[in-house]
C-alpha cells in the first residue's frame, strides 16, 4: 500500500476499476431529485441517474460534501497506514468542495499531512489529475512529489464539452459566460469549455455530428496531448466517437468515464466530452 494515498470527490467520473486499480479514495457529493435525497456513486449509479433524469418532474441538484466528510476519510485513511494524504477537488468555483476538504484537512493538522489541489476542473478533468497523482504515489513518491504531479497537470488540463441541450446548465446556474449560446442558439448544438475553472461557451455547432467532430479536431490539434479521456452522459453514440479518435489516440489507451449525477445534473443527457493534458 502506498504510503501517499489520492482522494478525489465523487465528480471526477472516474471508472471503479481505475478507483480500485489506483487506490484512489472518494468522498461522495450529495444528489437530491425533489425531496429525495442520494450519496452519489453508493445510492445512485450513473445509469439509475440517467433513468431517473427522463421520468422526473424536477432538475436534479447537487451538494457539497461536509467538512467532517472529508475529516473521516482522512482519519479513515490514517488508520489504514497513510502518512499522507493529496486531495483533488472540484473546481473551487463550480463547488464548495473544496472549501469542505481543506476544512477537513485542518481538524487533522498535526496528526496527517493533507495537501489539496484545486483541480479548476470537472468530471474527468478534475479526474485525470487524481489519476496521475495516484500512479505517482504508486510508484513511491513523496508527499510533496505527488502533490507537485498534481498541481503542474491544472493548467496543462483541457476539458471541452459537446452538449445536447442547455436546458440543464441554464437552470442549474452554471452557464457563466457561457449565457451567450443560449436563446437563438436553442437549435443549435454548443461547445463548452472548462477554462480557469469555469464553463464557458467554446462555439456552436449546427448538428451533433459536426459538434462530434469538431471535438475530434481538438484532439487531432494538439499533437504530443497525454492521457485522453472520453466522458458521456448515457450518449448513444459513444462507440461512433471513440472510432473517430482512433486515428489519433489508441482506443484501448483511453478512458472512458460516464458522466455522473454531479456534472450531468448541469450538462444534461447525451453530452460527449474530450479530456487530455497539453505536453509539458
Amino acid at each position: 500500500m502506498a504510503a501517499v494515498r489520492v482522494v478525489c470527490d465523487s465528480s471526477c467520473d472516474l471508472p471503479a476499476s481505475t478507483l480500485a486499480e489506483w487506490n484512489i479514495d472518494i468522498v461522495p457529493l450529495m444528489v437530491r431529485f425533489g425531496d429525495e435525497e442520494f450519496v452519489d456513486r453508493q445510492d445512485l449509479t450513473s445509469e439509475e441517474f440517467w433513468a431517473r433524469c427522463k421520468i422526473s418532474p424536477v432538475l436534479p441538484e447537487t451538494s457539497a460534501p461536509s467538512p467532517g466528510a472529508f475529516e473521516q476519510k482522512f482519519r479513515d485513511l490514517k488508520a489504514d497506514g497513510a502518512e499522507g494524504v493529496v486531495v483533488v477537488t472540484l473546481s473551487s468555483k463550480l463547488s464548495a468542495t473544496e472549501q469542505a476538504a481543506r476544512l477537513g484537512a485542518k481538524a487533522l493538522e498535526g496528526e496527517l499531512p493533507v495537501n489539496v489541489v484545486d483541480s479548476l476542473s470537472a468530471t474527468l478533468g478534475q479526474g485525470m489529475i487524481a489519476l496521475a497523482a495516484a500512479r505517482a504515489a504508486a510508484e513511491g513518491k513523496s508527499l510533496d512529489e505527488v502533490t507537485r504531479v498534481a498541481e503542474e497537470l491544472v493548467p496543462r488540463t483541457r476539458l471541452y464539452g459537446a452538449l445536447d441541450t442547455l436546458e440543464n446548465l441554464k437552470k442549474g446556474g452554471r452557464v457563466g459566460n457561457a449565457q451567450a449560446l443560449i436563446g437563438s442558439m436553442l437549435s443549435l448544438k454548443p461547445i463548452v469549455e472548462l477554462r480557469d475553472g469555469l464553463v464557458e461557451a467554446e462555439s456552436k455547432q449546427r448538428t451533433r455530428s459536426r459538434a462530434l467532430r469538431y471535438l475530434v479536431d481538438k484532439v487531432r490539434s494538439h499533437p504530443g496531448l497525454e492521457n485522453l479521456a472520453v466522458l458521456h452522459g448515457d450518449a448513444p453514440d459513444l462507440d461512433e466517437f471513440l472510432g473517430m479518435l482512433e486515428p489519433f489516440y489508441p482506443r484501448e489507451k483511453i478512458v472512458i468515464g460516464d458522466l455522473g449525477a454531479v456534472i450531468g445534473a448541469h450538462a444534461g443527457p447525451r453530452t460527449i466530452g474530450v479530456v487530455f493534458h497539453t505536453p509539458a
